[in-house]
């Protein structure tokens, strides 16, 4: 059996905080659990405040370093995106734009995009909307109808708990699989066109 036509989709997701661990990345890592539940996938967590120091001393993708080269290509590379950050003065932040100003223009062509924010309170809810959803939509990618958006009273520690945001979330990826299910039929099939030529 050919492995193109069996790989697991590479889901990537993406935490824009600024130190690690924090509230984004559990809500992407969490978010990411809930999809390979449900799909057959190799799942990966790129967490930028990892990368904060090395990232933010490069001003063009030729001057990062090795590691932030290795999760440029991971995302790039990805099948199905999600994508989470705290707001920060309204947005996502500087490190989140930053790393995405490195991505290449047409990596992020038609790749299912699921949106998350982490907030001080809900006044914010609609960063996924105003701001997030027209980063991806430059990128020309498939962002998901459905946002997940959390805030500081929905952790406790770092642990999701309140019990509407977790069937937020669930309702938010089963409403994805349609469309993780023509990601994958579509890369199948390019597979098998590749295979014929």
């Amino acid at each position: 059996m050919n492995t193109k036509l069996t790989r697991p989709l590479r889901v990537v997701a993406v935490s824009g905080a600024l130190q690690s661990p924090s509230k984004s990345a559990s809500l992407a890592q969490y978010l990411l659990d809930l999809i390979a539940e449900q799909v057959l996938c190799q799942p990966k967590l790129v967490d930028l405040g990892l990368l904060a120091p090395q990232l933010t001393g490069s001003v063009w993708r030729a001057q990062v370093t090795d590691a932030v080269e290795q999760a440029l290509a991971v995302v790039e590379e990805a099948d199905v995106l999600v994508v989470a950050t705290p707001v920060f003065r309204g947005s996502y932040t500087g490190l989140f734009k930053h790393f995405f100003d490195l991505i290449g223009q047409d990596t992020l062509i038609d790749k299912p995009v699921l949106l998350a924010a982490t907030g001080g309170s809900q006044r914010h809810a609609l960063v996924i909307d105003h701001q997030m959803r027209p980063l991806f939509s430059f990128f020309q990618a498939r962002t998901l109808p459905l946002g997940v958006y959390a805030t500081d009273k929905d952790f406790v520690e770092r642990d999701l708990s309140d019990q509407a945001l977790i069937e937020r979330a669930r309702l938010t990826v089963q409403r994805a699989l349609p469309l993780l299910e023509l990601t994958r039929n579509a890369r199948h099939s390019a597979a098998e066109c590749m295979l014929t030529v």
